[in-house]
């Protein structure tokens, strides 16, 4: 389910206000680092780079026009896909 059109997208307090220090004149521009996956991309989040926590380690992400609306967690997967079953000699003799 969604969330409620009145309350607005939930954005992380403290990660927009991390933005918002980079953005001011003498801002230093460098990755952001959080855990909060479930933190909407606002506008403001563009050309910024966050490294977003997956599980294990962090994923860097560097946001775009096309990823507002959509949400951190969402670009940085937490799980590997390894392989389907492999194709043996045995496998293929049964058959």
């Amino acid at each position: 389910m969604s969330r409620s059109s009145y309350k607005g997208p939930y954005i992380d307090a403290k990660l927009l206000k991390k933005v918002l220090a980079q953005k001011a004149p003498g801002g230093v521009k460098a990755a952001i680092k959080t855990w909060a996956r479930r933190s909407q991309i606002p506008p403001e989040f563009v050309g910024h780079t966050f490294l977003v926590h997956q599980g294990k380690n962090f994923i860097s992400v560097y946001v775009s026009e096309s990823m507002v609306g959509h949400r951190l967690g969402e670009f940085a997967p937490t799980r590997t896909f390894r392989s389907h079953g492999k194709m043996t000699e045995k496998s293929v003799a049964k058959t």
